[in-house]
């Protein structure tokens, strides 16, 4: 008995290579030249841009009075917490803080209804400042990592473990959360502020 033949599965159709004799002239792949390397020539290579106001980690733009950039959940937790926001904020780093709400937290709060109405009405407050949103959506954790990238003088106000995780890979920017019900701040240099905990 002889081995029976079976089909493949899944076998690949046998095509014409693109340099085959019965192709017409214009379907026909073209023989690239190769051109040879010159050694004398001049390597370029794209070197990533930092800003200047990094010093290796340390970022020498921040300093009091400090801007903030505040998260939704961030004013929700320390609503839960009974901490008014501003004062809370001197407490841990010991100089003026200046709270700031961008237009895509502000958007994300009113969505979340009338439960949440009390903290609408902490981010109208006048000693939160506003900064406008030039962008398509209102998906706030992209805003703000794009704002933290951009301009480094601003310390991000959140307790979003994503959000966190994504921040802590952009050197300089410290970050402030809620524990043990106080703020605490991290990657924040040494001489500023108050003692980690």
């Amino acid at each position: 008995m002889g081995k029976q033949k079976t089909k493949k599965f899944a076998a690949m159709k046998r095509m014409i290579s693109l340099k085959d004799q019965r192709l017409k002239e214009k379907d026909r792949a073209k023989t690239k030249e190769k051109k040879k390397k010159d050694p004398s020539a001049l390597k370029e290579r794209e070197v990533p841009k930092y800003p200047s106001c990094m010093f290796f980690q340390y970022n020498t733009q921040l300093g009091p009075p400090y801007h903030i950039l505040v998260d939704t959940n961030f004013i929700n937790f320390s609503i839960k917490a009974k901490l008014d926001i501003v004062q809370s904020m001197m407490d841990c780093l010991y100089a003026k803080c200046i709270p700031y709400i961008t237009d895509c937290v502000m958007a994300e709060i009113e969505k979340l209804g009338m439960k949440y109405r009390v903290a609408l009405r902490i981010a109208k407050d006048p000693r939160f400042e506003r900064l406008p949103c030039t962008h398509k959506g209102t998906y706030a954790d992209d805003c703000l990592v794009q704002r933290v990238t951009q301009h480094k003088c601003y310390i991000l106000a959140t307790v979003d473990r994503d959000l966190k995780r994504r921040v802590r890979k952009i050197p300089g920017v410290p970050i402030m959360y809620i524990s043990n019900h106080r703020y605490n701040i991290e990657r924040m240099p040494d001489d500023y502020g108050a003692p980690r905990f």
